[in-house]
């Protein structure tokens, strides 16, 4: 009789040492699976960034970071993507075929993207680096030339792009701004630093 009861008792620690283990092995788990998702030094570094863009309005700009750099979402109006073709003459690369910046096929276009109502682009002038003012209101400004259709000035040097972000002629800058690799997963997410080719 007492045989059996040492072997209930032993029953009864080695359940409870096997649900204490399980319960430390899962709170192990957890922080350890977690581990797998990007950090945000990893998304910093390069990690592919997706982005809401259903709140932007047509004249309006979205920046987000992608590999510690801005990179502008706009959406364009009708106006503004009219106004595109009228540039070719003055811009210094109106097709992008320049390689300091390769632009993705999918952006070798007038609009330079792969929906003609976005604009995908890293916010950095391909002069000296430093960020482009938005100048999307036409019309005479200072620094600006009197037929301005909208576009983006850069103020360190007076460096001009349109609003497909490629570079006027006679300007410091020497390419378009870059078109990042990017992709749209829904027609309200878009996909910044990953697409279809990579």
């Amino acid at each position: 009789m007492s045989d059996q009861q040492v072997d209930h008792g032993k029953r009864t620690w080695l359940i409870a040492t096997s649900c204490a283990g399980a319960v430390g092995g899962v709170a192990t788990a957890v922080p350890f699976v977690s581990t797998f998702a990007p950090s945000e030094r990893a998304k910093a570094a390069g990690a592919p960034v997706e982005v809401d863009i259903s709140g932007i309005k047509p004249g309006e700009k979205l920046t987000v970071e992608w590999r510690g750099k801005p990179v502008w979402v706009v959406r364009r109006t009708p106006e503004q993507l009219a106004a595109l073709s009228k540039f070719d003459g003055e811009l210094a690369d109106p097709n992008s075929v320049r390689t300091a910046y390769p632009t993705p096929d999918y952006a070798k276009n007038a609009a330079r993207s792969i929906k003609p109502e976005f604009l995908v682009v890293v916010g950095i002038c391909s002069h000296l680096g430093c960020s482009p003012s938005d100048k999307f209101q036409a019309g005479p400004q200072p620094s600006l030339p009197d037929d301005w259709h909208g576009g983006f000035l850069c103020p360190c040097h007076g460096s001009t792009f349109d609003l497909a972000g490629r570079v006027f002629k006679n300007k410091p800058a020497p390419d378009n701004l870059e078109v990042p690799p990017h992709m749209y997963l829904s027609d309200a997410k878009l996909l910044i630093g990953e697409d279809k080719t990579a």
